[in-house]
């Protein structure tokens, strides 16, 4: 007879959210790189996003000590890879992600470039291969420099070319974006500090460190066991969602971790042995957490943590979600910043032991990069 499978309540999953995603006082790490090694990885399409994030997450929140942790120790590292989005993951675990999705990115990312160049400006790849060394060349010389600055350096970045023709928004930017993100992707250059403040989105580049190639199945099944530490029991559905994977390529990693079959409210999941008695109630806890926040970016089947009805408020139409008002492991509400600097937190009807807030509307999330 077929054992049957364990069941894995609502309430059972939102205390796991709670505890490993750090949304107590007690739970609250002492560094970024715990808060990112719990996390898998913090979504950093906007800079400002990766701060907020460690802030709701660390015992002493720090911008020092976030840019210690990224520019410094280089213990954080940028990286363009799930569902094409930047996120800043443990360095540790990069060379993961690098063979089970950057990969994949990257190639997509040189592909679009090489068919531009022909297309619009009679180009070919070893054009773009010489454009490339000379941009190493120049970076292994400075140590670090701007855009703006390798743009000086070589000369062919600030060849243009026409995006969205005929378009409102037709714009002619430089190649130098293009080229720049086309290597950062396939990991041979880096982002650095920023231009500005730790808000600003214009980075200073170097040389990647080098680190070692996995096989991409591999990696998968180590990504997958990963994620299901940080955001299981999850469904099938939610990474291939997370991780941007096709279904067999999800089904195959899933096969390679230890997880077995579980029955949630949405339907069949998959969890970790070490997930499948629920943990202790946590202290009841309230928690800020910015637009693109991973913890409700985590999983593609949210109607254990956020009313359905309430989707249309939070999320925009790339399903990327705004800043979002938490309360014992659920989304009570959104919040916004005032231009007095003081956030404005907006709530629904929740049960009676949450706190009450005052609404207004939040601000829209901004889409992937």
């Amino acid at each position: 007879m077929t054992p049957a499978r364990p069941k894995i309540t609502d309430e059972h999953r939102r205390r796991l959210l709670t505890i490993r995603h750090q949304l107590t006082p007690a739970t609250r790490a002492a560094t970024p790189e715990q808060v990112a090694d719990a996390m898998v990885a913090l979504h950093a399409t906007d800079p400002a996003g990766v701060h907020l994030s460690l802030a709701a997450r660390l015992a002493t929140p720090s911008v020092s000590e976030v840019e210690r942790a990224l520019y410094t120790d280089r213990k954080l590292v940028r990286m363009l890879c799930m569902r094409r989005t930047m996120f800043v993951v443990p360095r540790a675990l990069a060379p993961v992600i690098d063979a089970s999705t950057a990969r994949t990115v990257a190639a997509r990312e040189r592909q679009n470039l090489l068919k531009v160049l022909t297309e619009q400006l009679g180009h070919d790849a070893r054009w773009l291969a010489a454009t490339e060394q000379a941009v190493l060349a120049a970076l292994a010389e400075r140590g670090e420099a701007s855009a703006t600055q390798l743009a000086d350096a070589v000369p062919r970045l600030r060849e243009q070319i026409v995006v969205a023709p005929g378009k409102p928004y037709e714009s002619r930017p430089r190649l130098t974006s293009r080229v720049l993100s086309v290597l950062a992707a396939e990991g041979r250059i880096r982002r650095g500090r920023p231009l500005g403040t730790w808000a600003s989105s214009q980075f200073r580049w170097t040389i990647a460190e080098p680190h070692p190639e996995l096989p991409a199945g591999q990696a998968r099944a180590e990504l997958a066991t990963a994620c299901l530490t940080a955001f299981g029991p999850a469904t099938t559905e939610d990474l291939k969602w997370w991780t941007g994977w096709t279904l067999a390529d999800t089904r195959k990693a899933l096969a390679g971790t230890n997880a077995v079959g579980v029955d949630l409210t949405c339907g069949p999941g998959h969890a970790l042995p070490a997930h499948l008695d629920a943990p202790a109630a946590p202290e009841p806890s309230a928690a800020l957490l910015p637009a693109l926040d991973p913890t409700p970016m985590g999983w593609r089947h949210r109607d254990w943590y956020l009313d359905p009805a309430h989707v249309p408020e939070l999320f925009d139409r790339y399903g990327n979600i705004g800043p979002t008002l938490w309360w014992h492991g659920r989304i009570i509400g959104g919040w916004a910043q005032r231009p007095t600097a003081r956030s404005s937190p907006t709530s629904w009807p929740t049960p009676a032991s949450a706190p009450a807030a005052t609404p207004t509307a939040p601000s829209p999330p901004r889409p992937h990069a």
